[in-house]
């Protein structure tokens, strides 16, 4: 069955930024966990070659983000665009060379990262506006009064693959199962805002560094265990919060792909099923810019 959502009950909203450009420090070096400087791309700016379904590891770069990296000038407008943008909602470029060009939004990090196109992407320039239409907060599951919903839109909860079972669970398919000790910065932030980085996929350093998590790609869904983010993010055995993988490969000890959470309640409220297509760009009528892939 279907999963009932509250969705005609939710107010969306129009919410706005610019494509924010890469920034850098004064010394630009950063020491990866084996104690080597290293000097990468990083946040910000518009991001090719790194959409839905593309690997979020083993990258050369540090804290990549895909697609479009969009905030607001004004530090509250900012936060409220964080907090309101939810994964899955619609995004349109209304400036520059790539005016019409439309996608969705992927995730949160520093900024909100938007996917458009490859074909729009290459003539987005730093600056261009970029609308999303916020809606998602406030959603509820009605059938399922354990799991929160968090940044989520309600299109990703009609596309996503699974639903209500005669038992009761919430069926979510998801491409990995993510140890707790593999969640790494974002730990103790608001679920609303950011994403929590996944440790243990440094390239070139395995063994003792690694978690088995080499093969996420940008859009995956996965099920991060013993992990309660219904107010904020921490470790809580017997908890199972889902996420989607938002953000790239990232150097930095203690951070590493990022996840943005969507769903978070008690373990055995859901039924995972573990699917390697479980992916934000599959998903029909959401994915790949409206028309699946």
């Amino acid at each position: 069955m279907r999963v009932r959502t509250n969705s005609t009950r939710l107010v969306g909203q129009v919410l706005s930024g610019e494509v924010w450009p890469p920034l850098a420090d004064r010394d630009p070096y950063r020491l990866d966990p084996g104690g080597r400087p290293f000097l990468l791309p990083g946040m910000g700016g518009v991001t090719l070659g790194m959409g839905c379904g593309e690997p979020a590891t083993g990258r050369r770069g540090d804290h990549v983000e895909p697609g479009l990296s969009v905030r607001h000038r004004e530090e509250e407008a900012d936060r409220a665009l964080q907090l309101l943008a939810c994964v899955g909602n619609r995004a349109r470029v209304v400036s520059g060379r790539a005016e019409g060009a439309e996608g969705f939004v992927v995730g949160q990090h520093a900024y909100v990262l938007v996917e458009v196109p490859p074909s729009d992407l290459e003539r987005v320039s730093v600056g261009d506006e970029v609308v999303i239409m916020g809606r998602g907060q406030g959603l509820r599951l009605l059938d399922h009064a354990g799991i929160r919903v968090k940044n989520c839109s309600p299109e990703l909860v009609e596309a996503m693959t699974g639903g209500t079972l005669a038992d009761g669970r919430l069926e979510v398919h998801v491409t990995m199962a993510i140890p707790p000790e593999a969640v790494g910065a974002g730990s103790g932030m608001s679920s609303e805002y950011a994403n929590a980085d996944l440790m243990g996929a440094y390239p070139g350093l395995a063994g003792e560094f690694s978690l088995g998590i080499e093969g996420l790609r940008i859009g995956d869904f996965v099920a991060l265990e013993d992990q309660d983010h219904r107010f904020g993010r921490g470790y809580r055995a017997g908890w199972l919060s889902v996420g989607v993988v938002s953000t790239g490969t990232c150097l930095l000890f203690g951070h590493g792909p990022g996840a943005s959470t969507v769903l978070t309640g008690p373990a055995d409220a859901f039924h995972v099923v573990l699917d390697p297509e479980a992916n934000l760009g599959s998903l029909p009528g959401l994915g790949r810019w409206g028309g699946g892939r």
